[in-house]
């Protein structure tokens, strides 16, 4: 893996979140190649194993496990087997999130004659889909924060990242309970950053701007591959007019969990979005 720069995370425990996706398991790479010992932790137990394998390939420490970040039981069983194999926590990136198409409607701007049709609306969103995504983002960052955080009391240079968005700035069409839990969470950070500060435990957040990935793919590109009307809308207000690569994550990854780097930032949530929540449109 090429890193932007080097931190030295050597003697760090670092536990992920979400860590069998893409976007969080690059996040662990970059960790363990730091010298970091990394935990990556998913509700898709094989998918944990495979990606923290792939990571011990190339001589890096990093161990897989089943957990589910809305189940208190889960995150302990978990805890326990990391304390066991790694060491206690110092770093957390709660990764773990995502929407669900039951709380997406189908179209971006409501008209009257909407409600006379099969269209899905936000009159009949799905309250199961909203609660599940609301709770994802939010209770899925709150719960394992209040698990591995409990090791990280009383030890210098502990670091928690939470992953945001640009939703939480300025909502989007056709997604209101993920922008909403997205708002939850740069909340919660700043909350946090606040609520540890005497004990030395430094909390920020990334808001990423547009990324594909399999989360969003249906909204962003057709069957064919090619891109939906959403896509276009998306390059049209980025200045710079593109979708963003995942390991252009790392560099903020990297500064803002680096104890002397960063030392003095803490409740800041960072935009990294091509300059998107810059423009205006004109």
């Amino acid at each position: 893996m090429n890193l932007p720069f080097d931190v030295d995370l050597n003697g760090k425990v670092a536990v992920v979140t979400g860590a069998g996706g893409v976007l969080c398991s690059t996040m662990a790479h970059a960790l363990a190649a730091c010298g970091a010992s990394v935990a990556l932790l998913d509700l898709d137990e094989e998918a944990a194993k495979r990606n923290a394998e792939e990571i011990a390939k190339e001589g890096f420490v990093a161990k897989g496990y089943q957990a589910n970040v809305l189940e208190r039981d889960s995150l302990r069983a978990a805890h326990g087997k990391i304390l066991a194999d790694l060491g206690p926590c110092d770093i957390i990136i709660n990764g773990a999130g995502g929407n669900h198409p039951r709380a997406t409607t189908e179209k971006e701007i409501f008209e009257a004659g909407d409600l006379d049709t099969d269209t899905k609306t936000f009159f009949n969103l799905d309250q199961g889909g909203v609660e599940f995504v609301f709770h994802l983002n939010f209770i899925g960052t709150l719960l394992p924060t209040q698990e591995f955080s409990r090791d990280m009391v009383g030890r210098a240079g502990c670091s928690i990242l939470n992953i945001s968005s640009m939703n939480a700035y300025t909502p989007l069409t056709k997604i209101p309970a993920y922008s909403a839990a997205k708002a939850a969470v740069s909340n919660f950070t700043q909350w946090l950053a606040v609520h540890f500060a005497d004990v030395g435990i430094r909390v920020n957040a990334l808001a990423p701007g547009f990324f594909a990935t399999k989360q969003n793919e249906k909204l962003l590109f057709h069957a064919d591959g090619s891109p939906t009307p959403r896509t276009g809308k998306i390059l049209a207000a980025t200045p710079m007019k593109r979708f963003g690569e995942t390991e252009e994550l790392l560099g903020s990854v990297l500064f803002l969990l680096d104890q002397e780097a960063a030392s003095f930032i803490t409740g800041v949530v960072l935009p990294i979005d091509g300059g998107f929540s810059a423009y205006s449109g004109v």
